[in-house]
């Protein structure tokens, strides 16, 4: 009998290895044929942005990225899947997110990733702020009508 799988949520200020996490997750595992890993990382919009300050609500943020990851191992055959998120203070070239989906076959690890990641683009409870290069402060940053429309093709299926 296979154990059942449990997702791995994380919000941490701390950044990530993405090695240790595809370990974690494939560590004497001789059924996983393929992982997929998705890394976000804070851009400098074009040099005009200093950093990213994100803000989260504690405990919320993990029940809600943990819902949906649940979700995924619902839809997909997964072997492991991970959600790891940052928060504090992040400067352009910083990690901010991690998903990492495996399976046993490359279609059902693709498609998961794609679905977290959609999900924490467009409706994970993260409050982002732009800190600008010229030291003013930028505004709270909405979700694109681009993520939200790739998000919701998941209600389709």
């Amino acid at each position: 009998m296979t154990a059942a799988v449990v997702p791995v949520v994380r919000i941490q200020a701390a950044d990530f290895d993405v090695a240790a996490e595809i370990a974690r997750l494939t560590r004497g595992r001789a059924d996983v044929g393929a992982v997929v890993t998705f890394t976000g990382l804070c851009r400098d919009e074009a040099g005009t942005l200093a950093a990213l300050e994100l803000e989260h609500y504690p405990g919320m943020a993990e029940a809600e990225i943990s819902r949906i990851a649940g979700e995924a191992l619902a839809r997909w055959p997964l072997t492991g899947i991970t959600a790891i998120h940052r928060f504090g203070r992040i400067a352009p070239g910083q990690n901010i997110v991690l998903v990492v989906a495996a399976s046993a076959h490359r279609h059902a690890a693709f498609e998961a990733a794609s679905f977290l990641m959609d999900y924490l683009k467009s409706r994970a409870p993260f409050w982002k702020k732009e800190h600008r290069a010229d030291g003013s402060e930028g505004a709270w940053v909405d979700a694109k009508e681009s993520d939200d429309a790739a998000a919701a093709r998941w209600a389709k299926i």
